[in-house]
């Protein structure tokens, strides 16, 4: 037990002080303003966003960005009339000609949904010339800086890929129990300083929004590179950076998601999608990674509240620094600091789905996103 005990604390020690302080969430301060008036082309995959797409159509168009802003928005066999609601938000701005409207074809083999609509838009944005394209989603309401600032910064310090993880919903209970955690433990895996490095191999990027120059994409074989992959922010991130790009990840105040999650079983679902394709699809891995987590999380409450002795000072420890690594997460989402200490409860909830994720995709129910079953497991002939 003192064993467990110590190596949790140990593990604690490390993330706190040694993996690139992942845990210190805070906007970084603008870079200088560049004075070109770069052009930039949004695309937008879109697939029955009905309920968001005009927000996020508007935010776009109302950038205070002193270049061309165009939007390429593909809609990839929506059943809801969004390529409809966004030519009227369009028309609304007085926009209606920086709008163009993209209707995706079937989708080949090979490919996952979101990247096949993401070809369809780049093929002809990539026609209009652009100076950085902005790849986002139909769920995103930008800042009305946003892309000014993403420019700035792929200027200023002469990046490739620029990415912000936006604001997610925190609004129900299961959003202020489960999403605050989601950016905690994206930063674990992809901590910003180490995505910024050149010479770290750390690649990560966050899909909601994305500043790329169009040369970068070209060296990488395009989007088509990485047309099967489900985690396609982190694959774009990682052949950018391996092909020599510089990339930055870095988290914003202003653009969110307008996504919501009604209850914990729609954050099960958004966990599940892609948790066992982190993994690499593989049994060892799964149980490493639910073994590191039980130590990491599970252990240290464990031996405070059971062990006896010096047997809980390590379980005290370890809570402690989780806690306060925590803290910054939460404030960043304007949320009671009572959340901090509950982070042990929430990582359950997400090994749990994790797990899930590995029966789903075991079942040939992995990846399911709007329909698509996007992760298939080979047969055994």
């Amino acid at each position: 037990m003192i064993t467990a005990g110590t190596i949790g604390a140990a593990i604690w020690v490390y993330l706190l002080l040694f993996r690139g302080r992942f845990w210190l969430v805070a906007e970084p301060a603008p870079a200088p303003r560049t004075g070109r008036r770069h052009r930039v082309v949004a695309v937008i995959p879109a697939r029955d966003e009905a309920r968001d797409v005009a927000a996020s159509v508007t935010s776009l168009l109302s950038q205070a960005h002193a270049g061309p802003l165009e939007i390429v928005l593909v809609d990839d066999h929506s059943s809801d009339g969004t390529a409809a609601i966004a030519r009227a938000a369009a028309e609304a701005c007085g926009a209606g000609n920086r709008l163009t409207l993209v209707a995706a074809r079937d989708l080949p083999p090979g490919w996952t949904g979101k990247l096949w609509a993401m070809s369809e838009g780049l093929a002809l944005a990539q026609t209009l010339a652009p100076d950085f394209l902005l790849l986002t989603d139909a769920d995103i309401a930008h800042g009305p800086d946003t892309v000014a600032r993403l420019v700035d910064r792929a200027e200023a310090e002469q990046r490739d890929l620029v990415s912000l993880m936006v604001r997610l919903r925190c609004r129900t209970w299961s959003e202020r129990a489960f999403i605050p955690a989601f950016v905690f433990f994206f930063f674990m895996l992809y901590p910003p300083r180490r995505v910024a490095d050149p010479g770290s191999r750390t690649a990560g990027a966050a899909g909601g929004c994305m500043l790329i120059r169009p040369a970068a994409l070209a060296r990488i074989g395009g989007i088509a590179a990485i047309r099967g992959a489900l985690i396609d922010d982190c694959s774009l991130a990682a052949a950018i950076k391996h092909s020599g790009g510089r990339i930055r990840l870095d988290v914003g105040s202003d653009t969110e998601s307008l996504r919501d999650y009604a209850g914990w079983r729609d954050i099960w679902a958004m966990i599940a999608r892609t948790a066992f394709t982190q993994l690499h699809y593989s049994s060892l891995v799964l149980i490493g990674t639910v073994f590191g987590l039980v130590l990491t999380y599970l252990a240290p409450p464990f031996l405070v509240v059971f062990g006896t002795g010096w047997a809980r000072a390590p379980g005290v420890v370890a809570w402690l620094a989780m806690t306060v690594a925590f803290l910054p997460t939460i404030r960043f989402y304007r949320l009671n600091p009572a959340w901090a200490p509950v982070l042990p409860a929430i990582a359950a909830f997400y090994l749990a789905a994790t797990i899930g994720s590995a029966v789903d995709y075991w079942r040939g129910r992995g990846g399911l996103w709007k329909g698509r079953i996007q992760a298939i497991r080979p047969s055994a002939g």
